[in-house]
């Protein structure tokens, strides 16, 4: 009787182990051209950062928030984006974490941007399936006044499924519109391995006028500095004070001691009134897409299965070894 409550503890100890290894590990990333708020006051330096906006952001969010800077996220999104994260609280996903994103101002480091073809960048440190979304503010944006839903064109002007990746970077080309002055780019990244989708805000200047987008902010507005992305220099220095976790996806909220990785998002809500579901589509979690991703291949799955599995062979083995071993005892 004993032998048989120890295989049987042996085999759901292997049981367990596989069910663990097989959870796919956290993506994380943020836009790099044109660069994202968070992307650019994490390069200023969280510490002490130089413009006016990021000082700002950083006294509103603190300096994890920017060790942090690829995790603007909800965990279980599930393409429910508008449903999910309340009018003025774009940048920041409606994680209070990074409420200094929100800030409503017309002085954020910006990029330059021209209508027409644009290569578009984003810094992936844990690459995985998914697609983007990129949409750009109306006309008559004010970048004075927070951010809603309604502040945004009703369809991307670019979307792409499993981008190929170039050092380090996905890389996808997209046709710009036309545009003037100051606006904005708010990106949206659905993972299709898991429920998890990424966000980020990017600020950009159509042209020579820096000052203030299509006549709605006043033309005496303090042209806003030119934004920059973090170096990879940048990225290894500030990699030990950083609390973002890349594996284990399936923990809600924070993460134990060190702070949040995944934002879970709260019970969703109708959309506003008049707001149109033009989301990033989420396929079902562990579906592909058929798309082998250039330079990353498969998805997060595949070094934790083939850990389990290796669990599970080496402890069904021991379990079969020490019933052999009994039966010859007996024997």
């Amino acid at each position: 009787m004993a032998s048989r409550r120890t295989a049987t503890a042996t085999v759901t100890a292997a049981l367990v182990l596989s069910g663990l290894a097989a959870s796919p590990a956290l993506a994380h990333g943020s836009m790099t051209d044109p660069v994202s708020r968070v992307a650019a006051c994490y390069a200023e330096g969280p510490e002490a950062p130089k413009s006016a906006a990021c000082k700002a952001a950083v006294a509103a969010s603190g300096t994890q928030a920017f060790y942090d800077w690829n995790a603007v996220n909800i965990a279980n999104a599930a393409g429910r984006h508008r449903q999910l994260i309340p009018d003025g609280e774009l940048c920041s996903a409606g994680n209070d974490k990074y409420r200094g994103l929100d800030l409503a101002r017309a002085d954020w480091p910006a990029s330059p941007m021209a209508a027409g073809s644009h290569t578009f960048r984003y810094k992936g440190t844990a690459p995985h399936k998914g697609s983007f979304a990129l949409y750009v503010t109306k006309d008559g944006y004010d970048p004075s006044k927070p951010l809603k839903w309604s502040d945004l064109e009703e369809r991307p002007f670019a979307t792409v499924t499993d981008p190929g990746m170039r050092n380090g970077d996905y890389v996808f080309q997209g046709t710009v519109p036309k545009k003037s002055g100051r606006h904005l780019i708010y990106s949206v990244w659905q993972r299709s391995d898991s429920p998890e989708a990424f966000y980020t805000c990017s600020d950009v200047v159509f042209g020579k006028d820096s000052g203030g987008g299509t006549g709605t902010v006043p033309a005496t507005t303090a042209p806003a500095p030119t934004a920059s992305a973090p170096t990879e220099e940048q990225i290894q220095d500030g990699a030990d004070k950083s609390t973002v976790q890349h594996g284990g996806h399936g923990e809600s909220g924070e993460n134990g001691e060190n702070g949040a990785t995944a934002t879970t998002a709260p019970a969703p809500t109708a959309p506003a009134a008049g707001t149109q579901a033009a989301d990033v589509p989420a396929p079902a979690a562990g579906s592909d897409s058929g798309t082998r991703l250039a330079e990353t291949g498969g998805d997060a799955t595949t070094p934790y299965l083939a850990v389990g599995g290796a669990a599970v062979l080496a402890l069904g083995a021991a379990v079969l070894f020490g019933t052999g071993r009994r039966r010859r005892a007996r024997g």
